[in-house]
């Protein structure tokens, strides 16, 4: 049986002096299969899915959907309109460091965190402890297909296709449902699932694969997506990073989003930014950024990042309980979206002390601390 949490909240210094200690005793921690000599240049395709559908369908529904669509899940449809910068991404590849799992930005390291991704997509029906793992006998693609869409077995076999080894569908395959199925509940699901497919887990261009699928089925039971999110994003980074190129198939929009917001230096930051009507992707995307900035100047800005160029907490991130460990264990595997454990390091970023924090192991209990301030 699954384990539950264990219920113990630790002060911030009990954290920071948790991991000073481990860190002098075991050295940093790093993962199974680290690679020292990295390539001197990494050259990444950030190639994007067209969105146009999807912005032009919820451009047409009105806000009686939206409302429902937001409750069932979060703020992700936001991430249709998100602009990503795709020289911003080819330069921050340079900087990950696929051993410690962070950006390592001259002096200073830093990591997306579970705590920061779940605050910008703000899903809050979900168990915060809850990881999807792959269930060991799922049902078929075909089923699948027939259940989520109402059509027949027949339509379902001839939409599968197989691209590069992944079994999927073509997202024109789904446009029409998503556009005008009788029922608005699967109209609503339609369209979270093409926003999972297509920019979420874009993997296979115009096609959605059958492991977003499965993880999509999952949803309905209140799993968390995020570490899932943030595991295949880490995948995707360290791929890129060993090889020296690829294509990104990571989130890159929330990616975009995350970097940027750690440069929102504030001197007073109002309360609502703490409220949980707060939404970030919405307020990032009316806050005007600057644009037709060349790689080069992101390596040199990352290359000269100072602790005092950032805000080591992003302003719309609330004082929350966190996880920082595993058990006994100073990492925490992440599943990504294929059902395979991604080890995360817990030790050897500064992030720790402020906002980090990943997800539990399935067979053990987890540590808490609460944040403050």
């Amino acid at each position: 049986m699954e384990e539950s949490i264990t219920q113990i909240i630790e002060k911030n210094a009990v954290v920071r002096d948790w991991s000073l200690k481990t860190q002098r005793e075991k050295g940093d921690s790093l993962v199974e299969e680290s690679v020292a000599n990295l390539p001197e240049h990494t050259t990444v395709n950030v190639r994007q899915n067209n969105l146009e559908d999807l912005v032009r369908v919820w451009n047409q529904w009105d806000s009686d959907t939206r409302g429902i669509f937001t409750e069932r899940y979060g703020d992700i449809a936001h991430l249709i309109t998100i602009r990503v910068d795709e020289q911003l991404i080819q330069a921050m590849v340079r900087f990950w460091d696929p051993a410690y799992q962070c950006f390592t930005f001259n002096q200073e390291d830093m990591t997306p965190t579970i705590e920061e991704y779940a605050a910008l997509l703000r899903i809050d029906n979900v168990q915060f402890g809850k990881i999807y793992v792959k269930e060991p006998k799922p049902l078929t693609f075909r089923k699948k297909l027939v259940r989520l869409t109402d059509m027949t077995d027949a339509w379902a076999e001839k939409q599968i296709k197989k691209k590069n080894e992944t079994i999927c569908i073509p997202w024109s395959s789904l446009r029409e449902s998503v556009l005008s199925h009788p029922d608005i509940l699967k109209r609503v699901n339609l369209f979270a699932l093409a926003i999972y497919g297509l920019v979420i887990f874009p993997r296979v261009l115009g096609h959605i694969e059958v492991a977003v699928f499965d993880f999509f089925e999952r949803l309905k039971q209140g799993v968390n997506p995020v570490p899932t999110i943030l595991a295949e994003t880490f995948r995707s980074l360290s791929t890129c990073r060993r090889v020296g190129k690829g294509r990104f198939v990571g989130c890159a929009q929330l990616l975009n989003v995350w970097i940027l917001s750690h440069f929102w230096k504030v001197e007073r930051t109002p309360f609502h930014m703490f409220s949980k009507t707060f939404a970030p992707l919405e307020a990032y995307l009316k806050k005007e950024w600057p644009k037709e900035i060349t790689e080069q100047h992101w390596v040199s800005v990352f290359q000269n990042l100072r602790a005092e160029d950032i805000t080591w907490r992003a302003p719309w991130i609330r004082p929350s309980v966190l996880l920082y460990k595993c058990g006994s264990q100073d990492w925490v595997p992440l599943l990504w979206i294929m059902g395979r454990s991604w080890i995360r390091s817990a030790i050897g970023s500064k992030a720790i002390f402020f906002a980090t924090i990943y997800t539990r192991n399935r067979r053990a209990g987890a540590v808490r601390v609460r944040l403050h301030g």
